[in-house]
């Protein structure tokens, strides 16, 4: 039986959401998020497996795991998306389908943050949404885990 887990990776200072950059990142904290994705997978037919790190390495380990046991995955880099190829290579190599999920525009940013080094190991990128972006990028995932079984 294949995998209905949905992996949701938040990278670094996403633990701060609610106190961070309220006028760039909101006041929804990540347990909101938490909550809020994990019922809106259950309407979707998913389990959740939600997790934060700060540590490029764990989010590495993470990547791996979600490729051997998940529907999809879902990651959100902070900022090693402009920075991390160790974490390019790891979604590469990851076979679900994949999501980047940003909660700011990172094209209405800093120049530094213009540019993922991630974005192009992914099957596509929503940014700029806020905390509903998680919400869509749920859906999006249905429909891509949905099409490659129907394959």
């Amino acid at each position: 039986m294949a995998s209905k887990t949905i992996y949701v990776l938040n990278g670094p200072n996403l633990n701060l959401l609610g106190t961070r950059e309220p006028e760039i990142y909101g006041t929804t904290t990540l347990a909101d998020i938490e909550a809020a994705t994990k019922a809106r997978a259950q309407e979707l037919g998913y389990a959740v497996e939600f997790r934060q790190s700060n540590a490029e390495g764990t989010l590495i380990d993470w990547v791996q795991e979600a490729s051997a046991k998940g529907a999809g995955l879902i990651i959100n880099p902070g900022a090693y998306t402009h920075t991390s190829i160790a974490l390019f290579d790891a979604l590469t190599a990851a076979k679900p389908p994949k999501i980047e999920l940003h909660l700011s525009n990172i094209h209405a940013r800093e120049a530094f943050r213009r540019h993922s080094m991630t974005a192009a190991a992914v099957d596509g990128v929503i940014m700029g949404l806020g905390a509903a972006g998680y919400r869509f990028a749920l859906e999006a995932l249905k429909s891509l885990i949905e099409s490659r079984t129907a394959s």
